[in-house]
């Protein structure tokens, strides 16, 4: 029997859209404030209704459609950082995209990137969680779009804004077509990290590393499908930002218990755990916590292994990685 995880536990959440953490009801208020009818994207209770990898991202781009100010932005920022925090979540890295925000205008996303630090600032001080921002290219929108967002996320680059990265349909294009857009954002100091190995196999993680040569990988969890490839990942000391409930919810694995994150971790490789787009999946990372530990007898000592791996990994400056590992290990 598994030891009960004590949902206070810190953690630490290197994997959480911005947008896809939007509250269904949020979402719901928005569109009726702005009379913009979304009702085909939720289902009888309320929650978002979508049918496969590709109806999520439909329904996700919708559901930003009501999302059009710096100050919904702010909004929304604050609601999904108070969720977090209520979750025990001590630091958090948000994917945000300049695509949505602002409409790839550099000068429309410097005010959404105000307004959600500005947010961000008052969820520090008011629930001690904190927050640093990851520029996202889609990567179904083309290169092309990609070099505008890794433009502005070159601009606005600092304490706040600490890395770049892609997300978006796996299956468009191939990572080197994107290779300009990173070499970008790492000329100008960002963490990279990229989505990879979720619906492509092993292959699309070898050639993330190879030609965007991220510090990161978003989910990898195909890699399992090459001892080769797990070999590489321990040797360099490759993280993945592991999200098991979104997994299982997408249709990859049958359930929890079939996920590989235990045995990656078992092999060497350095995982971390998020819950991606929590509300789409109807999740919550105390849930995450509870259900590996049902499923794979992990007790506290493991996540605070793990999210001591995080807090490393973390695209941060020293100063706040260090207070990071003294928050987690204050509760050790």
């Amino acid at each position: 029997m598994s030891e009960r995880i004590d949902p206070a536990l810190p953690k630490v959440e290197l994997h959480l859209h911005l947008e896809g953490a939007a509250p269904p009801a949020f979402i719901r208020g928005l569109a009726q404030e702005k009379r913009t009818d979304l009702a085909g994207i939720f289902d009888h209770a309320g929650h978002y209704a979508f049918d496969g990898f590709t109806g999520f991202l439909r329904v996700y781009e919708a559901a930003c459609t009501v999302l059009r100010t710096p100050r919904d932005y702010h909004r929304l920022t604050r609601a999904v950082l108070e969720q977090s925090a209520g979750d025990g979540v001590i630091y958090t890295e948000v994917f945000l995209s300049p695509d949505f925000c602002g409409g790839g205008d550099l000068e429309a996303w410097r005010e959404h990137l105000a307004a959600i630090a500005e947010a961000a600032a008052e969820a520090e001080r008011e629930a001690g969680i904190l927050m640093r921002a990851i520029v996202t290219c889609i990567r179904h929108f083309g290169p092309d779009r990609a070099k505008r967002a890794a433009l502005c996320a070159a601009e606005t680059a600092g304490a706040f804004l600490t890395g770049f990265g892609m997300a978006g349909d796996e299956n468009a294009g191939q990572p080197r077509d994107f290779a300009w857009a990173f070499d970008c954002a790492r000329e100008a100091g960002l963490g990279l990290t990229a989505h990879a190995g979720e619906w492509r196999g092993p292959d699309s993680v070898r050639d993330t590393l190879a030609h965007l040569r991220v510090e990161r990988i978003g989910h990898g969890v195909r890699a399992i499908e090459d001892p080769r490839l797990v070999e590489a990942l321990v040797e360099s000391g490759t993280v993945l930002e592991i999200c098991p409930g979104s997994n299982v919810a997408l249709g990859l694995y049958r359930d929890i218990a079939a996920h590989p994150v235990a045995r990656l971790r078992e092999r060497g490789v350095r995982v971390t755990l998020s819950t991606d787009d929590p509300p789409f999946f109807r999740s919550t990372n105390r849930r995450e916590y509870e259900a590996l530990a049902r499923a794979f007898g992990w007790t506290e000592a493991d996540f605070r292994s793990i999210n001591r791996d995080a807090a490393a990994a973390a695209f941060c400056d020293e100063g706040t990685r260090k207070r990071l590992i003294e928050r987690l290990e204050a509760t050790a």
